[in-house]
């Protein structure tokens, strides 16, 4: 068995998706498609061409394709979105992929470069009015755009792994969604610490929403951007047994790799980072949206994020990427016999831990602002009276 790795980037000025596809004629659109492919389309009559690396594997061990998806949102858009995120999704399918992973908040969009207006002590209504926008690009889960995720996932037969901006009333969350081949929602998972300015706009995840999920193609789980740095919270994704860790992002620099890098060693486990790649002009143009600070510096080709999506073994081998030339899709096949062999030399939660010295408690229940009780709940509250 070997494990196999393989990446292409579209072409910067290729215009694959725009930020009106329905004016596209169908031909056009088939030619970007083409222009998207993974590798270059094969004859008939034969298989994909994949790039071998031999990896010394156990034939016996099972081996996942996992793509991880560099592409961006649609902003504003997400119909168009989801469109975008299917065409994405049918490609990577061709190919023999089993494991989707798209960025963070590919659904409803990474608002980079925005402020909504806010200072300490003030918000202003054009501020306002962004959040508006931004909320109502959002989704429900469950809702009609959770549906057609799942049917996606069926239809192309694939467990995806899906960044959203998760709409709950009229707080947002930045989340990922979990989804089978069959088209059931495995479940979610909430940042629990978003950064920086993001906590303007964004609701803090608990600990319920932390789940590694067993399927048959491994241990799936997720943490997003930045919560990826905190040690207790991937603490608790290697007590839950976590074999594939996907790492949404929005975090473009060089230094990120080496966080993935070290969660791979540390966790003994894959890691499968996605990031969008966007030029400014995958966003709407000013005023109607504006990069604080930086926007006289901008013209539409200027590159806002850069992508660097990477796919890393357990033993801290980069496997694919990173990529920061273009929107891409990135693959590589998962060889699972490697966790067990990682795991040999160092596993954190087994025996490496030293529980007598070091724990961790989680809390793993919802936290609720509001509850109610029944009156046969509350001891205090008076009987009816007739």
């Amino acid at each position: 068995m070997s494990s196999v790795s393989t990446s292409s980037s579209i072409a910067p000025n290729s215009g694959i998706v725009n930020s009106n596809p329905t004016v596209e004629e169908p031909t056009a659109v088939a030619e970007k498609l083409r222009d998207m492919a993974l590798v270059p389309n094969p004859a008939v009559t034969e298989p994909p061409l994949f790039a071998e690396v031999d990896m010394g594997a156990d034939a016996s061990a099972p081996t996942v394709r996992a793509t991880v998806v560099q592409a961006a949102t649609v902003f504003y858009d997400t119909p168009a979105t989801l469109d975008k995120a299917e065409r994405l999704l049918a490609e990577a399918a061709s190919y023999g992929s089993q494991l989707v992973v798209f960025p963070e908040a590919f659904i409803g969009g990474y608002p980079r470069g925005s402020t909504f207006g806010v200072s300490i002590g003030n918000r202003t209504a054009k501020g306002k009015e962004e959040f508006c926008k931004y909320h109502a690009a959002a989704i429900d889960v469950p809702g009609p755009e959770l549906e057609r995720l799942a049917a996606m996932a069926a239809k192309y037969k694939v467990h995806l792994v899906m960044g959203v901006i998760e709409r709950d009333g009229y707080t947002l969350y930045c989340t990922v969604l979990f989804f089978d081949p069959q088209g059931h929602f495995l479940g979610k998972h909430r940042k629990v610490m978003p950064t920086a300015l993001e906590r303007i706009i964004w609701g803090f995840g608990d600990g319920s929403t932390i789940p590694v999920f067993d399927t048959p193609v491994g241990k799936i789980g997720a943490a997003i951007c930045w919560e990826n740095r905190m040690p207790l919270l991937r603490t608790a994704m290697y007590a839950k047994g976590v074999e594939i860790y996907c790492a949404p992002t929005a975090d473009s620099r060089d230094v990120w790799q080496a966080s993935m890098t070290h969660i791979a060693l540390e966790g003994g486990c894959f890691v499968l980072s996605a990031n969008q790649f966007c030029r400014r002009k995958d966003y709407p143009p000013p005023p109607d949206y504006v990069f604080s600070g930086t926007e006289e510096d901008l013209i539409p080709e200027s590159v806002v994020c850069a992508g660097g999506s990477v796919i890393i073994s357990p033993s801290g081998a980069v496997l694919a990427g990173p990529n920061y030339e273009g929107e891409a899709l990135i693959s590589a096949d998962l060889d699972l016999g490697e966790v067990a062999r990682a795991k040999f030399d160092f596993d954190v939660v087994g025996h490496y831990a030293r529980p007598e010295i070091l724990s961790l408690v989680v809390k793993d229940h919802p936290m609720a602002p509001v509850s109610f009780a029944s009156a046969s709940e509350n001891p205090h509250k008076r009987p009816h009276l007739p």
